[in-house]
């Protein structure tokens, strides 16, 4: 019979905690051990004294931090495993941005799936997920509400055709810009995507990880560009710029995401995640077939009543100090 640890994996100040291995998981603050799962900065602090994390993710890191991320780094390949202090762990691909993956943890015949951000549908810019059987799910919950659907992501993405204006468009300068620019390459060829200086560091990054095939198109930003209007444009603007742009007649503004409230005040609306929707989460359960799950990074309430009677489901437990 399974022995499912409920404290396997806990949550304190510092992020989520394994004390059977004696390391971090995204610790949010330095820690001795810790294992990230991709490079985004609510998961990928600097500081530490060891990381384990897959090559892209480290070249990302060290594009934002330089060398400071950790005093030993260790870059992991996807599917190898590797042992940390009697725990076996292993990555898998978490299909969220380059280099993303999930961390799975065997301890005493127990596997532990933490699956950090994933999505599920297709990106050419990172592998696609991938399920792996777990007994315990440890999932991200972050649109895990049965009111929430995210619409297809090729009709979203072709709301840019035909405007008749350059278009300035917002979105996370690592992971979000990169995976839209590679959609409108594939699904608005005609359209020419400019690209902000504060996200081509990303963007070279990305085109060096990338088959040739896959690799982004684009031009680099200026302001020449900006004030001369060719109706094919999109300029891709990371948050902090595309806030305080003015824009004039001739050019339109629109954010990428999958929350709602990120689209007031915009012509267009371009609703893609790079998160699990309620049917993706449902479905990866469903695949994975865990005996229980545990949730993070959002609200899991409305998964706890809707698996109820069939599996513990519970938010992960804060560590008893």
């Amino acid at each position: 019979m399974l022995n499912i640890l409920s404290d396997f994996l806990v949550q304190n100040d510092q992020g989520y905690f394994c004390k059977y291995g004696g390391f971090y998981i995204d610790a949010l603050k330095p820690v001795g051990l810790n294992i990230i799962s991709h490079a985004h900065g609510d998961h990928a602090t600097k500081g530490h004294g060891h990381i384990f994390a897959t090559k892209e993710t480290v070249a990302l890191m060290k594009a934002r931090y330089g060398n400071s991320i950790a005093l030993e780094v260790s870059q992991i390949p996807l599917r190898k495993n590797f042992k940390v202090n009697g725990v076996e762990v292993t990555l898998y691909p978490a299909g969220h941005m380059l280099g993303s993956a999930q961390i799975l943890m065997e301890y005493q015949g127990v596997r532990y799936l933490y699956t950090g951000d994933y999505k599920l549908n297709g990106d050419r810019t990172c592998e696609q997920f991938e399920f792996t059987n777990a007994d315990v799910l440890i999932t991200e919950t972050t649109f895990a509400d049965p009111k929430v659907e995210h619409p297809d992501v090729k009709q979203e993405i072709l709301k840019l055709n035909n405007k008749g204006f350059d278009i300035l468009l917002g979105c996370y300068a690592m992971g979000k810009a990169q995976s839209i620019n590679a959609l409108i390459n594939t699904h608005c060829p005609e359209l020419e995507v400019v690209v902000h200086p504060h996200i081509l560091t990303f963007h070279k990054i990305y085109n060096e990880f990338l088959a040739k095939k896959d690799q982004l198109q684009f031009t680099t930003y200026n302001q020449k560009l900006l004030k001369h209007s060719a109706n094919n444009r999109i300029f891709l603007l990371p948050p902090n710029i595309f806030n305080r742009s003015h824009y004039s007649p001739l050019q339109l503004k629109a954010f990428v995401s999958g929350w709602q409230h990120l689209h007031k005040h915009n012509d267009l609306a371009i609703y893609i995640s790079d998160h699990a929707d309620w049917k993706d989460i449902i479905l990866v359960i469903k695949r994975i077939q865990p005996k229980q799950v545990w949730t993070v990074h959002g609200d899991g309430r409305q998964l706890k009543e809707h698996q109820k009677g069939n599996m513990l489901v519970k938010t992960l437990e804060k560590e008893n100090l």
